[in-house]
């Protein structure tokens, strides 16, 4: 079939994509490397206390996608002055979310962690995390909508070397504020929070000095900065309200995951918190490679060329497989080596090896049914990802409680990774192939 981009460009603009992604998740992987010489409970907590906020994260992550898909159509349009607009009111939203979200979470997190968590010394130390980490609210949520910004108008290669800035400052904030070095205290895993946090605040200069000196930002009305247009922001919140739901809806359930983990004991916990740093790179590998076929699927939605949408989802997929297979291939023969990365315990390397075995071979589901998705995502239907997303999730919820809580192996739990991404990857499947998305107006 004809392709309305090749292979090489694809990979062009995934590639930076894909840098930033596997540079932010270093950050986690940071986290936990240093915690696992911590502790096992620090590393348990970090677990819970991540997800957590990463759960609340996701709703301002669900709001960047929506306002990206529309900056993706407008760019495909050619309206250029219309991507400042979204783009201001998307930072005024956010930035008045994350105050909402931190004076919430500073108040209630302790209260919701006490009810839920079973341990008490997980507990103390995952709020000993989390009234640090959630100053990061502020930059992480302003930062995100440059990400959208740039992935939409596909001028992704700013994000290689923002990503790359953030995590060395990640590294040495938390060398030096875990570990107490250069005559800083030892906090633990509160030195963890702050240092993530900083790097963060890091990340959000680069962005605006980036953006103010290197782009062309009068071509995108970024020279107009408007007061609050509530229309504006009710057009974009029209298609980021079914992602902010489906987002957090889906961390959720992540947390929810952690959670039970969490009750069948510390070292289960300790299990599946290196297991879900180690697959993270293959991770964010599927997630830049479906970002960037919901991207090119809005901006060839946008120039009249939906017929080229099928075709430009298969290609991601096969680039996306050329990718990961190898990786999980090598992390299933080299378990031992890889593990190590996150903890020298040997008994705890050696109880995650069985969980890394399953999961590694979850992504082969995994690759085709995220990009599906993104795809449904990228023609504006957000509000059919949504269901789509919801209904998946509850197969998915179903299988949980009952493989965690009935058959309680660990290893065995990660089996819930097949299932989702089974019925997600079906019902995207079904819809591109027979729903009604090309007419779709945004």
């Amino acid at each position: 079939m004809k392709t309305a981009y090749s292979n090489k460009e694809i990979r062009h603009i995934a590639t930076p994509v894909l840098i930033s992604l596997v540079m932010e998740q270093m950050i986690g992987m940071t986290d936990t490397a240093f915690l696992g010489r911590v502790g096992e409970v620090e590393l348990g907590a970090s677990a819970i206390a991540g997800v957590y906020y990463i759960a609340i994260f996701m709703i301002a992550y669900g709001f960047s996608i929506g306002s990206q898909i529309l900056i993706a159509r407008r760019n495909g349009e050619r309206q250029y002055k219309e991507i400042g607009r979204i783009f201001y009111q998307g930072i005024y939203f956010l930035l008045a979310l994350a105050v909402v979200m931190f004076f919430l979470s500073q108040y209630f997190s302790p209260i919701i962690l006490k009810r839920i968590v079973s341990s008490e010394h997980v507990y103390k130390a995952a709020i000993s995390f989390l009234n640090w980490r959630v100053f990061g609210f502020f930059f992480s949520f302003a930062g995100i909508m440059f990400r959208a910004f740039f992935v939409g108008t596909t001028q992704t290669r700013t994000l290689t070397l923002n990503s790359v800035i953030m995590v060395l400052s990640n590294v040495l904030f938390n060398y030096i504020l875990i570990f107490g070095k250069f005559g800083f205290p030892a906090l633990g895993i509160a030195g963890a929070a702050i240092g993530s946090s900083l790097a963060e605040m890091i990340s959000v200069i680069f962005f605006i000095l980036y953006t103010r000196y290197h782009i062309d930002y009068k071509k995108y009305g970024l020279n107009v900065l408007d007061g609050i247009k509530f229309s504006v922001l009710k057009h974009i919140l029209n298609i980021s309200v079914w992602t902010m739901i489906q987002n957090f809806i889906s961390l959720s359930t992540w947390f929810l995951f952690f959670l039970f983990m969490e009750h069948l004991g510390e070292r289960p916990l300790a299990i599946t918190n290196i297991v879900r740093n180690v697959s993270g790179i293959m991770f964010m590998i599927i997630i830049a490679y479906a970002s960037t076929c919901s991207s090119l699927t809005g901006n060839l939605i946008g120039a009249g060329k939906a017929e080229y949408v099928a075709v430009t989802i298969k290609q991601h997929i096969r680039i996306a497989y050329t990718f990961i297979l190898p990786i999980a291939l090598a992390c299933s023969l080299l378990p031992h080596l890889v593990i190590g990365i996150y903890t020298d315990i040997p008994d705890l390397i050696e109880a995650s090896i069985p969980s890394l075995w399953v999961l590694c071979s979850a992504y082969i589901i995994m690759i085709p049914a995220n990009i599906y998705f993104q795809a449904v995502s990228g023609t504006g239907n957000t509000r059919t990802a949504l269901l789509l997303e919801f209904s998946a999730l509850t197969i998915y919820m179903f299988y949980m409680t009952y493989i965690v809580l009935v058959v309680r192996n660990v290893a065995l739990c990660w089996t819930t990774e097949h299932i989702y991404a089974t019925f997600i990857g079906l019902f995207s499947y079904i819809y591109m192939k027979k729903g009604n998305w090309k007419e779709k107006k945004i």
